[in-house]
């Protein structure tokens, strides 16, 4: 996936009020971006960190730009704009990338499924066979290559598991998917200490079929794509 313009460098002053960020261009001006990340953005929002934007020319938009990347730790690129990788993924999926997902040759996105739930990418095989696959983006590494998700409390998730795991009992194939969007991260694994009903119901689900995957992007300031599996790692549970 190209970006659709160049992208202009910058660097972060601030985030606030979740989607904005003030940010300083190399010629001095400090431009209003929109942040278009729901989450916490732990350690994706360094003060003063290297930040890449891209520009839209539509009149009709509040904020011409769009923070994109940041440069984490001074080392590693990761990815905050949460409406990607639902759309790297659908592209490895077609492209046969994703082998654990072959052979699928029908593919629809946000299809309507469960309680009032959306899922992110429908597969259906030549013998009709479902495949319900649910993607989250993982930015969040604390040490070690190690990447957790979710990197805050999220109910929402935890209810998208146990929609996954209905499938299965309906007796179709279902897949978390991480997209692990930070090239310092080369594993995952459930944020136990953030969100421990969540690490719980991940472990509850994958114990009733629910099938976890995990890819590695690639990422810079011309384009991203998915590359290669990364292991996912089970949560240790402490009561």
């Amino acid at each position: 996936m190209k970006f659709p313009t160049p992208l202009i460098e910058g660097k972060l002053i601030k985030r606030y009020k979740r989607f904005l960020s003030d940010i300083a261009l190399p010629n001095g001006d400090v431009v209003v971006a929109h942040c278009p990340n729901t989450g916490s953005m732990k350690r994706c929002q360094q003060d003063g960190a290297r930040v890449w934007l891209s520009k839209s020319d539509n009149p009709k938009r509040k904020l011409a730009y769009t923070w994109e990347l940041v440069e984490v730790d001074a080392q590693y690129l990761a990815c905050i704009n949460t409406g990607y990788p639902n759309k790297l993924v659908g592209e490895a999926i077609s492209n046969g990338v994703v082998k654990e997902l072959a052979d699928y040759p029908e593919q629809k996105a946000e299809v309507k499924y469960g309680e009032k739930s959306r899922i992110d990418w429908l597969l259906t095989g030549n013998d009709g066979r479902k495949c319900y696959v649910e993607v989250k983006s993982v930015t969040l590494l604390e040490e070690d290559g190690l990447g957790y998700f979710p990197d805050a409390v999220t109910d929402r998730g935890r209810k998208h598991l146990y929609e996954l795991a209905k499938m299965v009992e309906e007796g179709h194939r279902a897949v978390m998917f991480f997209c692990v969007s930070h090239t310092g991260i080369d594993s995952v694994t459930p944020a136990t200490h953030i969100d421990k009903r969540y690490a719980q119901a991940f472990v509850e689900v994958v114990g009733k079929g629910v099938e976890v995957i995990a890819y590695q992007v690639a990422i810079d300031s011309q384009e991203m794509k998915v590359v290669c599996a990364v292991p996912v790692v089970m949560p240790e549970l402490i009561d």
